[in-house]
């Protein structure tokens, strides 16, 4: 069993939560920047599609304009005790009024480096989607 580890990492995004949150919690969103194709099925399970592998996850919890949770279905007996994860919260800083993208991501990746090029890949995506 490969112990699973929380990663997080903030980044700035020049666009408004209400801009930036269809792409965070929506399969077409999602589909833009974050894997080559993402279907949700009729009973809400989100279908991620990356270089012919597909992980499906449902959304655990979210809160509109703010945060999506998404739960990685079990893929063995060690997942349906300690679910892998990724979290997108959006935050912004009242004085400078920048909207930041915090990401948790909890899973058996064991290579905090290559998270972190793989997350800042993604986000520039999102940033070249968005123009921010």
């Amino acid at each position: 069993m490969t112990k699973k580890q929380l990663f997080t990492a903030d980044y700035e995004l020049h666009a408004s939560v209400k801009m930036l949150y269809p792409y965070m919690q929506t399969a077409s969103g999602l589909s833009e920047w974050f894997a080559d194709d993402v279907k949700i099925s009729p009973e809400k399970v989100f279908k991620f599609y990356w270089d012919h592998e597909e992980r499906k996850a449902v959304i655990s919890s979210q809160r509109a304009n703010h945060f999506v949770r998404f739960e990685y279905l079990p893929e063995n007996e060690d997942d349906k005790t300690d679910p892998s994860y990724f979290e997108l919260n959006l935050e912004v800083n009242e004085l400078t009024q920048m909207t930041f993208l915090k990401v948790y991501d909890y899973s058996d990746f064991n290579d905090m480096e290559e998270l972190q090029d793989l997350w800042d890949g993604l986000v520039d995506n999102l940033k070249k989607v968005v123009g921010g």
